[in-house]
């Protein structure tokens, strides 16, 4: 087979993190008294979103990005609340998240058998490792890289020169990296010469400056580009 060693992300790529963050977001904000409006959602996605990209690019450590979205979010809807607390909270119900992106299961099962699954995630420790467990992924996984745990998020050349080195008889060549994002998943790969394959499952743009070896629309596609002949 053309590769032996797959390097799968996680959100969005077999978990569906967006359904279970919005879910998630809907019962935390009710706790708290909120409904969360459209209008609610657009400006936390906006934090959140320049709070993880200053987080991968280096620019502020893991916790300032879990600990300021609530309360940055909420300071500009006029509220002052403990970003901490909504945090842990947030977190808790987050985790209980396991809704499977289509295919996923079926395709972790059955790659399993003849090829050896790692994830590499930008995510927290904990929280990925329960939602793993709770959707009945965990098991096809050799082994399991989280940003926290590493010190370096993804598309950092240290985060993938850490899992090269932990994982046994690495080899660039047999290894491809699968995931949804161009500025971690696939940049990350190009800048340790490993392949990759950019699942677009939203039709984004595709990038003239990050260019994916393979790119698909659904994880179905991906039983043929793992098993191609060398």
């Amino acid at each position: 087979m053309r590769y032996h060693i797959l390097l799968f992300d996680l959100d969005d790529t077999l978990l569906d993190f967006g359904a279970n963050e919005k879910d998630s977001l809907n019962k935390l904000f009710q706790q708290h008294g909120y409904t969360l409006s459209d209008e609610l959602f657009r400006v936390y996605n906006s934090v959140n979103k320049q709070l993880w990209t200053d987080y991968e690019n280096g620019k502020i450590a893991l916790d300032d990005v879990l600990n300021a979205r609530f309360s940055e979010t909420m300071l500009k809807l006029g509220h002052v609340v403990d970003g901490v607390e909504w945090e842990n909270q947030y977190r808790e119900l987050l985790g209980n998240g396991n809704q499977l992106m289509e295919g996923a299961l079926e395709l972790c099962q059955s790659l399993s058998a003849s090829h050896r699954l790692f994830i590499i995630t930008n995510g927290i420790t904990q929280t990925q490792i329960k939602r793993l467990k709770l959707s009945g992924l965990y098991e096809f996984f050799e082994g399991i890289y989280d940003s926290q745990s590493i010190g370096f998020a993804k598309p950092a050349k240290e985060f993938f020169d850490y899992v090269m080195s932990q994982i046994k008889d690495f080899n660039k060549k047999d290894a491809l990296i699968i995931g949804d994002s161009l500025n971690t998943d696939i940049k990350g790969g190009i800048l340790s010469g490993i392949d990759t394959c950019w699942m677009n499952t939203k039709s984004q743009k595709y990038s003239t400056e990050i260019q994916s070896t393979y790119t698909i629309k659904s994880l179905v596609e991906l039983y043929e580009i793992c098993t191609l002949a060398k």
